[in-house]
C-alpha cells in the first residue's frame, strides 16, 4: 500500500465524497445559500466561519509542503473575509475545494518514508500525524456544518 496516496485519497473523500461516512463537504455545501452560511444560530459559529476554519489549516499544510513561510495563528482561524453575497460565498467554497485538491496532489508526491519525519517543527509531530489531523479536523467540522444546516432549516420552517 502507498501510504501517501492513501492519505491524499482520504483527504479528497472528506471534501468530495467516497469516504466511509458517506458524507462530504461538497455535497452539504451545494445547497447552502450565502444567507444561511452567514446566519448565526444561538452562540455557535456560522457555517461560513467553520468552512473558513477548515480551509485555514489546509492552507497551513500547503505552506509546509510547498516550503513556504507559515504565518498562521489559531486566533485568526475563524476570521473569514466578509461574505456579502452569493459570489463571496461561492468564492470561499471554490477556494477551499481547490486548496484541498492542491494539498492532496502534494501529499501524493511524498515518499512514504517521509510520513514519520517531523512536520515543520518537532512540537507538531510527524507528517502522518498532521496530515491525518487535517482530515480528522475537516470531518469534525463537517459534522457541525451538517448540524447547523439542519438547525437553520428548522428555524426557516418555523418562520
Amino acid at each position: 500500500m502507498n501510504l501517501s496516496k492513501s492519505i491524499a485519497q482520504h483527504l479528497r473523500a472528506v471534501y468530495t465524497g467516497g469516504n466511509w461516512t458517506c458524507s462530504n463537504l461538497s455535497e452539504h455545501l451545494a445547497d447552502i445559500t450565502w444567507q444561511q452560511a452567514t446566519h448565526k444560530v444561538q452562540g455557535f459559529n456560522t457555517i461560513a466561519a467553520l468552512l473558513y476554519h477548515i480551509a485555514y489549516y489546509t492552507k497551513v499544510g500547503l505552506c509546509v509542503l510547498r516550503n513556504e513561510p507559515i504565518e498562521a495563528n489559531d486566533k485568526y482561524s475563524f476570521a473569514h473575509p466578509p461574505i456579502n453575497d452569493a459570489a463571496d460565498w461561492q468564492q470561499l467554497i471554490d477556494q477551499t475545494l481547490a486548496e484541498a485538491e492542491a494539498l492532496a496532489q502534494l501529499i501524493e508526491q511524498l515518499p512514504d518514508a517521509q510520513m514519520g519525519e517531523t512536520f515543520f517543527a518537532e512540537q507538531y509531530g510527524s507528517y502522518y500525524h498532521n496530515l491525518n489531523g487535517i482530515i480528522e479536523h475537516a470531518h469534525y467540522h463537517l459534522g457541525q456544518i451538517v448540524w447547523l444546516k439542519k438547525m437553520i432549516a428548522i428555524e426557516q420552517e418555523q418562520t
